[in-house]
């Protein structure tokens, strides 16, 4: 069963995203947004918005968060969030899940969420996942791209799906799910000034090691934003193109 109607090469998607902190947004998404002329709308969990009719949105972008995926207690709306991520990854739609999105939806597909070996915060390479069944999305990744983290935790890569990136301190960086259901553990969306946002909001999770840079030497990785957006863009590109052409099938 799908949700999904038919569009052509040319046809504006309807964007749907779920927010879970005020300084955890869409950032250079929403600038890749604008420049396509697509249609955006958005929950926003933290302050009481009620979940979209699937029927309303093309593709569904999860994205990050202080939480865990675990947090129930506290945050009374993740079981909604959860079970309507799920029912829209078996309707079909498009999803891209980002750090804590990316868990959510690695646990949506029945993948163990765990706590890393070491928290991973600043900015550090991932690499290409050698694989005989590479995934198309992620064949205009570079392979090594040092890109921005913020976790303490990962997943296991759920069953069907294909591990496409990882770094040394994290192994599953990335995956995608039939060509339509990505996570990304790492953030190419980030600008300066998102960036600023974590580090305020944020900055008690600085405990100096081996995997975590201070605030100073994160901004300074801020010439490493525009390789991440380029890929950014060309990932979103790939995940349209994807989005309208299983729409049509």
């Amino acid at each position: 069963m799908t949700d999904s109607c038919e569009l052509n090469s040319t046809s504006k998607l309807r964007l749907h995203f779920f927010q879970h902190a005020p300084f955890e947004g869409l950032a250079e998404i929403e600038t890749w947004v604008r420049e396509r002329g697509h249609a955006l709308a958005g929950t926003h969990w933290y302050s009481g918005d009620r979940p979209p009719d699937r029927a309303d949105y093309d593709w569904l972008f999860v994205m990050g968060g202080p939480m865990s995926v675990h947090d129930t207690t506290n945050h009374a709306w993740l079981e909604t969030e959860k079970s309507h991520i799920r029912q829209a990854i078996d309707a079909g739609k498009t999803v891209l899940g980002i750090c804590f999105g990316a868990q959510l939806v690695a646990e949506a597909l029945g993948a163990t969420v765990k706590p890393n070996a070491e928290a991973e915060i600043g900015w550090f390479p991932i690499s290409r996942v050698a694989s005989t069944n590479a995934s198309p999305l992620f064949e205009a990744f570079p392979d090594d791209l040092t890109v921005f983290h913020w976790h303490g935790q990962t997943y296991d890569i759920p069953a069907g799906a294909r591990q496409t990136m990882r770094s040394e301190a994290c192994t599953n960086q990335s995956f995608d799910f039939e060509s339509r259901v990505v996570a990304l553990q790492f953030h190419l969306e980030m600008n300066e000034q998102s960036i600023r946002s974590m580090i305020e909001h944020c900055g008690d999770e600085l405990v100096p090691s081996t995997h975590v840079q201070p605030g100073e030497q994160m901004l300074e990785g801020c010439k490493f934003l525009g390789d991440c957006h380029a890929a950014l863009f060309e990932l979103l590109d790939r995940m349209a193109a994807q989005c309208r052409q299983l729409a049509n099938q």
